[in-house]
């Protein structure tokens, strides 16, 4: 079990799920944020505290709910769905606890061209 929250810590969650790679997308939203992301069934994203203090950001297609904490800023996770339907949750690993990121396998992905 992984544990993460925002920079404040208004927020915080936990998320079952491995860090064997993670993602680097280069489209101008992750590029600009920093983003480093790990995707899990929604299901294994359990929201701690803070959910009232979630704000949301959509942009493009509108179909990933860019979620952050309404106080601090920091965006912890994301949430939508797979082609197929199924919910997803987008962990910015950045804010996970202990997670040590010269560790991790990072896997370019082009969404600027997606």
């Amino acid at each position: 079990m992984l544990k993460g929250s925002c920079h404040c810590g208004a927020v915080a969650y936990e998320v079952e799920g491995t860090l064997d790679q993670v993602i680097e997308c280069n489209c101008s939203h992750c590029r600009r944020k920093g983003y480093l992301l790990t995707f899990v069934p929604r299901g294994a994203l359990t929201i701690l505290r803070g959910e009232d203090n979630l704000a949301t950001y959509t942009f493009n297609t509108h179909t990933i709910q860019h979620r952050f904490c309404s106080t601090c800023g920091c965006a912890p996770f994301g949430e939508g769905k797979k082609p197929t339907g199924e919910a997803t949750a987008a962990i910015n690993v950045r804010c996970l606890e202990e997670v040590e990121l010269s560790d991790l396998t990072i896997v370019p992905v082009d969404g600027r061209n997606f």
